[in-house]
Formats: C-alpha cells, structure tokens, sequence
C-alpha cells in the first residue's frame, strides 16, 4: 500500500498492511527536544506527508522571555483576542477579549478567510496535487466553541448559550461564516479531508447538556459539513473530555473519524462503539500521566494495547503522534520505537 491508500482503508475499515501512523511537528516538543527529536520523526516518517519535509520551528524573539529567563509571550491573535503565552509552541490564556462588552458586536469584523485565488492559493494547490500522489490531505481547522470563548470570556459564552441570546447567535454565525470560507478553500485544494476541532468534554461529563448542545451547535457543523461531503470528502473530528454522548451525532452529522482524549473512555467501549458507528479513531497516547510520568516500558506497552483493542490492522484506526514540551525523552524514544517496530 502507498501511505494514501493506507489511511483510505483505515477511514473505511479495511484491512492495512501495517499500521497507519500520524505525525504532528509540534512546534513546543521540537523547541524543547531540538534535534534529535526531528531525526527521529524523519527517520520514523508517517501516513501523511513526507517527514523529510518537517523542520524545526524559529526560535523565539529574542524579547519573549522575562528577566529570569522564562519564556513569556503576549499577542494579538487576528481575531482581536490578546493572548498571554508561558510555554513555547504551547496555546496561551487570553489575557483580553474582544466582544467581552457587547456594544462593540455591531463594529466587530472576523478576520477574512484564506483566499481561493491568487498566486498563494495557486501555488498551494499544485503543492497539494503532488502531495496527493502519495500521500493522505488533511486540511482544515474549523472551530466553533473554542473560538467563541476566545472573542467573549467562557462563563459569559456558556450563559448566553444557556440563554440563546441574540448576540451570542450573531457572533457564533460570524464564525461560522469565516469558517465556511476555510472549507471553501480546502475544497478548492481538493483535501481528502477536513478537519474540525472543539472540546466539549471536562473530566468528569459534558461541559454542557447536550440539549443545549444540539440545538446550538449541531445545526452550525451540519451546515459546514455539508459541502465537504456532497464533494465526496471526509470530516475528521477533535474533542477533548468524556464525550462519549457526542459518538451518536457525530455519526449522524457524517464525521468520518474522531480523535479522541483516550484516557476519559473505556477503551474496549469505545472501540465497539466507534466499530458499530462507522467512526474511525487516531489513537493519541496518552499526553498526560503516560508521556509525562510513566516509564518507557510502559510506553511501549499502552501502544501495543491500544492497537490490539482497536484492531487497527483490520482498519477504523491509526496511530497519532504529537510530542509536548516536558515529555521525558526516554518515554518519547520509546513511543517512537513502539511506532516503527509496529510499521517495520
């Protein structure tokens, strides 16, 4: 199999020839392992593009670091949303947020979406055309929730959607909005697949009812979804938190493949339930206790576990790797050799 054809028959639960593996260049785990942390993501190499292409990230300016030393980094992101950064190549804290008053909604403007034309966009497509030759596509990100409680603070934005207020639909419409536009140019670059991403699970349950979930947020992914899949392409999805109540509408909505926070599930639950519904899962060992303060052995063991319960050489699942800052690089070692030993 080519690394494409791979991951086609793990979205759709045929059998591979070995196991189908995901590589994200976290740009705060290659800050922190530098080198010999790309040679091992090269030297492994994955499903979705070519490794020898990954880089590592620029340093930080030379101002973002306190006088102890410290990385510290404020920004202003696009959206007006100035964030607070204490980890390299790690999300931030909003420090302020743009719609925190609500008499600045009738001014506010969303950042225009990534254009479908130009000399940019032309060079993007041929790119993708020859990544396509071998190699699965995956574009996107489409954010509704997280992006809302960067433009108006959390506990505001839970309220307003407990209350359904017009303003709070007015401005989750103008992310919508923008959001249609990034699915426009996913599908003017012809990805395999696009990508959506919010969380809506804390540790212990839902951070909202799923009432209230379907009636405000549903609506808002099926209309973005739908263009992805009249083109025949494929809606991967994130969340974080125990959200096994979302498996069911996710499969409704046509969500082809979750990626999922694996430590919040039973995993003989999830993969039978992921098997019946059609939902294919990329398989994140866990970034939390495991990576951060287990020992490589056990690394080793998890990964070999997680592929056993989830059958992935039958199909309906791939292994994900992303590295953070702070992971032992023994633990990151032996993750990396569980993957190669897996694929060789």
């Amino acid at each position: 199999m080519t690394p494409r054809e791979r991951v086609l028959a793990a979205l759709n639960f045929r059998p591979v020839d070995k196991v189908p593996l995901q590589i994200h260049p976290s740009p705060g785990g290659l800050y922190d392992h530098g080198r010999k942390l790309l040679d091992l993501m090269r030297a492994c190499g994955h499903d979705f593009g070519d490794a020898a292409e990954f880089t590592l990230p620029d340093p930080p300016e030379s101002g973002d670091f306190d006088p102890d030393g410290r990385y510290h980094a404020i920004r202003t992101d696009a959206w007006g949303t100035t964030w607070e950064y204490r980890l390299f190549g790690v999300w931030g804290h909003p420090l302020s947020w743009p719609l925190d008053d609500l008499s600045k909604l009738a001014d506010y403007q969303a950042p225009p979406p990534p254009p479908c034309e130009g000399a940019e966009f032309e060079a993007a497509r041929a790119a993708s055309q020859v990544h396509r030759r071998r190699y699965f596509l995956l574009g996107g990100w489409g954010s509704l929730f997280e992006t809302l409680h960067s433009l108006r603070r959390f506990e505001d934005v839970l309220m307003d959607i407990q209350f359904d207020t017009p303003e709070i639909n007015r401005i989750e419409d103008l992310i919508v909005e923008h959001v249609r536009g990034c699915v426009r140019r996913c599908l003017a670059l012809d990805v395999d697949a696009v990508m959506f991403g919010d969380d809506y699970g804390t540790q212990s349950g839902p951070i909202m009812s799923p009432e209230v979930w379907r009636r405000f947020f549903k609506p808002r992914y099926r209309e973005l979804f739908a263009p992805i899949l009249r083109a025949g392409k494929d809606v991967l999805f994130h969340s974080c938190g125990k959200v096994g109540w979302l498996l069911e509408d996710l499969a409704e909505l046509g969500v082809k493949a979750i990626w999922p926070q694996l430590p919040a599930f039973d995993l003989p639950d999830l993969a039978k339930r992921c098997r019946e519904l059609g939902i294919a899962i990329q398989l994140h060992p866990d970034r939390g206790e495991l990576m951060q303060r287990r020992s490589p052995q056990e690394v080793r063991d998890y990964v070999l576990r997680v592929i056993d319960t989830f059958e992935t050489l039958s199909g309906g699942s791939w292994l994900y790797i992303e590295i953070d800052p702070g992971f032992p690089y023994r633990n990151v070692e032996a993750l990396f050799e569980a993957a190669m030993d897996l694929r060789r």
